[in-house]
């Protein structure tokens, strides 16, 4: 069998030993505010956000609860459960720690 993993859905190829190097450092996520972020923390969203496929918006002052650290497309690295919208990512510039 080859070395290399494929992903179903884009058809990307790589190679896992080479994402895994010891002694790698976990990437900070930090708030709008400069607070470091954690798995699992509580957040609320700072300025209105238009969301795409819906007509309505995400308000300020918006709690967003439980929040994963993740990888996200682009510069999303918050992976949260939006009451009222549903799962979405989110960046951690438009958020602040609760």
């Amino acid at each position: 069998m080859g070395a290399l993993l494929v992903c179903p859905e884009c058809a990307h190829e790589w190679n896992p030993a080479e994402n895994e190097e010891p002694g790698e450092a976990q990437k900070v996520v930090k708030d709008s505010a400069g607070n470091v972020l954690a798995e699992g923390d509580d957040v609320t969203i700072i300025k209105d956000m238009k969301v795409k496929g819906s007509s309505q918006t995400l308000k300020v002052g918006t709690k967003v609860r439980n929040i994963r650290l993740v990888a996200g497309p682009g510069d999303h690295d918050i992976d949260a459960k939006v009451d009222g919208f549903g799962p979405m990512n989110l960046k951690s510039s438009i958020v602040k720690k609760a």
